[in-house]
């Protein structure tokens, strides 16, 4: 009896050896397997990562690439609409960057680093003032009635969208913002009459308005007498521009404005819309004049040929005021934010600027450019 207890004891003994040996592997399996399972989990999410960060770097590499390009190959299908989002490629820039940096990915990590270094250098000039107009130039353009004779001028462009912008509203921002030089585009002959009976002339009495096709023109009005008014000072297949010239500073330097409207690059017109900027671009090689260029260029300071306007002579209101990046397009549609600024006030050497703002114009698809420009 005791021997089979004791038989019986040993076989108990070995039992619970064998049960607690049971029972301590799988603790141990255990942890190698949440370990598995961790290197697992760790490797797939930098695989996923991983290859959204690169997905989002070719999307910021050709966006920074379009924006390289000359202007012969930027002229290229769809190049000019890509192109027009360059501030935006940011964004993928840096999303890219980051999940670079999180997965490992040292190659792509330095790709996206110098496609946001790049969008950087490119924009920051927007963001840094090349020039002051002080308090003198505020308290100038401020007054009740427009005076040029000081000068300092308030400028005003807008794309009336084939003459359905509100034409109570354009009236309104002319008498609200003292503006003494507006530029139109994409006007009709009964938006012209619609201004003129609504009372344009009662705060900009001289107009120059010309069209190349008889249905869609663009127009000039000013506070002060215009000289030497033409149908169209550029000579450009896009349309007519008309032109004239005003005194400023009491009669001291003489500016000639151009409504400028150039052709927009929609499918299949990417060569005329290149070919239009240039033939503005030949308005340079005229040094006896100073221009101030405003209209709807329909390009951004990322588009070559626009840079190749501006060059060493002309510079960009809205960039040299260093406000910020000033959006215009598309102001008409719901839930869609404006993302490019293709409306310009272009300036000649020897004038600055400064006040550069944007000012919705309802029924149009642009928003009006404003800016106060100063002699120096």
């Amino acid at each position: 009896m005791s021997k089979a207890r004791a038989q019986s004891g040993k076989s108990g003994n070995a039992a619970k050896k064998r049960v607690n040996g049971d029972t301590c592997k799988p603790v141990k399996g255990n942890g190698k397997s949440v370990r598995k399972s961790r290197s697992f989990l760790q490797r797939c999410r930098r695989f996923v990562f991983g290859f959204i960060a690169w997905v989002l770097l070719v999307v910021a590499l050709l966006g920074t690439l379009s924006r390289a390009l000359p202007e012969e190959l930027q002229s290229l299908p769809y190049v000019p609409v890509v192109a027009a989002f360059t501030p935006w490629f940011v964004l993928p820039g840096l999303v890219s960057l980051v999940l670079a940096l999180v997965s490992r990915r040292w190659f792509a990590a330095l790709l996206a680093l110098m496609c946001v270094g790049l969008q950087g250098w490119w924009q920051h000039p927007y963001f840094v003032p090349q020039s002051h107009l002080g308090d003198t130039a505020i308290t100038a353009v401020s007054g009740r009635k427009a005076n040029i004779d000081d000068g300092y001028a308030r400028v005003m462009t807008a794309n009336v969208y084939r003459g359905r912008a509100d034409v109570k509203a354009i009236i309104a921002a002319v008498r609200d913002q003292r503006v003494e030089v507006l530029a139109l585009q994409e006007t009709t002959r009964s938006f012209i009459n619609d201004l003129k009976s609504q009372g344009i002339h009662d705060y900009l009495p001289y107009s120059q308005v010309s069209s190349s096709d008889g249905k869609y023109g663009n127009a000039l009005f000013s506070a002060v007498a215009l000289d030497s008014p033409s149908d169209d000072d550029v000579d450009s297949a896009a349309s007519f521009m008309p032109g004239g010239t005003v005194s400023l500073a009491g009669g001291k330097t003489q500016v000639r404005f151009v409504s400028v409207h150039t052709t927009s690059p929609k499918p299949g017109r990417w060569v005329r819309w290149r070919t239009s900027l240039d033939e503005v671009a030949r308005m340079k090689s005229r040094e006896d004049v100073k221009y101030v260029l405003m209209g709807d260029f329909n390009s951004t300071t990322d588009h070559t040929p626009l840079r190749n306007i501006l060059g060493s002579r002309f510079h960009d209101a809205a960039q040299s005021a260093g406000r910020g990046l000033v959006f215009t397009w598309p102001s008409d549609m719901a839930g869609v934010p404006k993302f490019a600024g293709i409306d310009h006030i272009v300036l000649d050497q020897g004038l600055v600027a400064g006040q550069v703002s944007t000012l919705s114009i309802p029924g149009s698809d642009h928003d009006a450019l404003l800016a106060t420009i100063m002699v120096q």
